[in-house]
């Protein structure tokens, strides 16, 4: 399949369908959660909350943001190089065993947040370290490769099977947390299995060539850069989470995690836009993405703030009669949270931009904008308003970093920006895509081109300009 082929499916079809698997995922949580609530309650609940995300950031942080940097590598420049594959797979399984083995190390410093786990449950969570991190990274590579239906399988897949996972848990005569433990070692194994059997049933390890270090520190440098960011966004969306449970405790912490899991409804849009975006313009133009960003930029906003009332409205409604009289008070932490989502879709096609143009490192401004003031909000508000507090933190803090994100955006595409490039890949290109009339010089790293003059070699994957950055 050609690069204008490809980039052509990334389009409004790409994000109806990542939209329905997300949304599809959202729901399967809304009823893990809904159950966990019911048999467990708040408390336990609380702790599930954490332990979907803890396992999941251990492992993407040790890979230095493998997953981030497969979609990139993948859906640019260097798609055709056979080295690519069998790196990334190298770095994947190094940061799976390096995530879990930092788990059991820092696993006596998470006594405070898991009051009712035992030290050896929360060791064994060190395998959902590893899972997490490679379902992850299957549906990176999948969304890299434009396999969407792949990564829709995966979305869907690893929020599902916690489900029969957990059931299975609670039949054999497991209860509370050690259910939920059960449940998501299991789920994840199950999920992870989805992920990479996908990659191998699309033939990611065919005409695999040798692992490339140089190629290998590219992959982590666009990923550690872009894991700033990644980081700094996660701080923003569940640092309210650490500090509710830290100062208020698990069950008022329960409560907040209900009233967030529904106002991140809001979010499904811009994560689908985000999703397809990314590679999109990852195979355009640097000029052609800029066009196509700030032609983005006013609808996806209007999309998400057109949803704040409609889903105030549902959260009023909905919240009490599906988790109960015990969450009431989560209807107004929602109601707030969704105030600060109305523009998030601006945020998600200027985080796509970044990454697209190779600037991921810009993006930490943006996100830590939202740090400082989710830092400083939640100290202040939280003590005394609890999970109120903490959603007007929030709030505040998705506004600020929606802010940033779109004025730096615009600045990079900018006329006369000049976007960063893979110097690996250039090097690379001096070799492979030389042409007769103009051999390659010794001394160049770097091809001229193929006729005119300040032209940049053409890809083989595709036309000139289908999938390069022009300067």
């Amino acid at each position: 399949m050609t690069t204008r082929l490809r980039a052509a499916a990334l389009g409004r079809r790409s994000v109806a369908g990542n939209l329905a698997a997300q949304g599809a995922a959202m729901c399967l949580v809304f009823v893990a959660s809904l159950l966990v609530a019911r048999l467990a309650g708040a408390e336990v609940l609380g702790e599930y909350a954490l332990l979907r995300v803890l396992p999941w950031l251990t492992g993407v942080l040790v890979s230095c943001g493998l997953p981030l940097a497969s979609t990139y590598f993948l859906a640019g420049e260097t798609r055709e190089d056979p080295r690519l594959r069998p790196t990334l797979a190298l770095l994947a399984a190094a940061g799976a065993v390096g995530g879990a083995l930092l788990w059991l190390a820092v696993v006596p410093l998470l006594d405070r947040f898991f009051t009712t786990v035992p030290r050896w449950q929360l060791a064994l969570m060190a395998g959902a370290v590893v899972t997490q991190l490679l379902t992850v990274w299957g549906k990176a590579c999948c969304q890299g490769a434009a396999d969407m239906r792949g990564a829709g399988l995966v979305i869907v897949a690893e929020e599902l099977l916690f489900l029969p996972a957990y059931g299975i848990a609670l039949w054999t005569g497991l209860h509370g947390s050690s259910a939920v433990i059960a449940g998501l070692l299991g789920g994840g194994v199950a999920a992870m299995t989805v992920s990479l059997g996908r990659l191998a049933s699309t033939g990611f390890a065919r005409g695999w060539g040798r692992v490339s270090r140089p190629l290998a520190a590219e992959v982590l440098g666009y990923g550690a850069r872009g894991q700033l960011g990644n980081f700094l966004m996660l701080v923003n969306l569940r640092l309210d989470f650490l500090i509710v449970g830290a100062l208020s405790g698990p069950a008022v912490l329960g409560v907040y995690a209900v009233a967030s899991k529904f106002a991140e409804l809001m979010r499904l849009p811009a994560v689908a836009l985000h999703y397809v975006l990314c590679p999109r313009f990852a195979r355009a133009t640097a000029q052609a993405a800029g066009a196509e960003m700030r032609r983005f930029l006013p609808r996806a906003a209007a999309l998400t703030a057109a949803l704040v009332p409609p889903l105030a409205g549902a959260s009023v409604l909905a919240l009490p009669v599906l988790y109960g009289r015990a969450f009431d008070s989560a209807v107004v932490p929602a109601c707030i949270l969704l105030a600060g989502l109305a523009v998030e879709g601006a945020a998600a096609v200027s985080t796509a931009f970044l990454f697209g143009v190779r600037r991921p490192g810009l993006i930490s401004w943006g996100m830590g904008a939202g740090v400082v003031v989710t830092v400083v909000l939640d100290v202040v508000l939280i003590p005394r308003y609890g999970a109120t507090g903490a959603a007007v933190a929030s709030s505040t803090a998705y506004l600020a970093t929606t802010g940033v994100l779109v004025a730096i955006a615009r600045a990079v595409a900018a006329p006369g920006t000049r976007p960063l490039r893979n110097r690996h890949v250039f090097g690379i290109r001096s070799i492979r895509f030389r042409t007769a009339d103009r051999p390659r010089r010794p001394h160049r790293r770097r091809a001229r081109g193929t006729g005119g003059t300040g032209g940049s070699a053409p890809l083989a994957a595709g036309p000139a300009g289908g999938g390069d950055h022009t300067p």
